[in-house]
């Protein structure tokens, strides 16, 4: 069973990202074969990352923070992500990017995607969530989805958010293919390693 982690990078009050988290979820529950995870990071509470010695030390001791160990315990449980982002001031929120600090090891070699919203539709902040995912040795698919403007304006006018994100599930397919393609080859790298 290949596990896919869904990770929903907002904890702001009111926050969309939970419909197109939950969108998303359902296009992989589709497929054969796909354990789905939800991680929101409201169930991870961790505080800014702060250690003396980086998660990519060799040889480091675990963190004592419980809550680094919980959410380090799940993102070794999974064999990619979906990341679910909105752009904040052309980048992603703060409480995503110290997620990503957290950890290390568990990350490498795993293919990562992304769904994205906000100014832009998102793009700026996936840009720079590429780049964080190239020094944490994820595999960052060429594929992502970007939401419009107008869907996420319905969030907050009470508008059709679900015809919105129902116009975005080619991308969305194109997406979880590619995804589920490099998770599966570096899931049998790994292995061979």
């Amino acid at each position: 069973m290949t596990v896919i982690s869904v990770i929903i990078g907002s904890t702001r009050e009111g926050r969309f990202s939970d419909q197109p988290a939950n969108w998303i979820a359902h296009h992989l529950r589709q497929r054969d074969g796909v354990e789905t995870r939800l991680l929101d990071l409201r169930d991870f509470p961790m505080p800014f990352f702060d250690q003396p010695v980086s998660p990519a030390m060799p040889g480091r001791a675990p963190y004592s923070n419980e809550v680094v160990q919980k959410w380090t315990a799940e993102i070794a449980k999974a064999d990619g992500f979906i990341f679910v982002t909105p752009e904040y001031n052309y980048g992603p929120p703060a409480v995503l990017k110290n997620a990503l600090d957290w950890v290390y090891p568990e990350w490498n070699r795993k293919a990562a995607a992304f769904v994205s919203y906000g100014g832009a539709a998102g793009v700026r902040s996936v840009q720079q969530l590429r780049q964080t995912a190239t020094e944490l040795q994820l595999a960052a698919v060429r594929s992502s989805v970007h939401i419009p403007v107008a869907t996420l304006w319905a969030h907050f006018t009470g508008g059709d958010v679900g015809a919105g994100l129902a116009e975005l599930s080619g991308p969305a397919e194109t997406m979880i293919d590619d995804l589920l393609w490099w998770t599966a080859a570096l899931r049998t790298a790994r292995a061979s390693a």
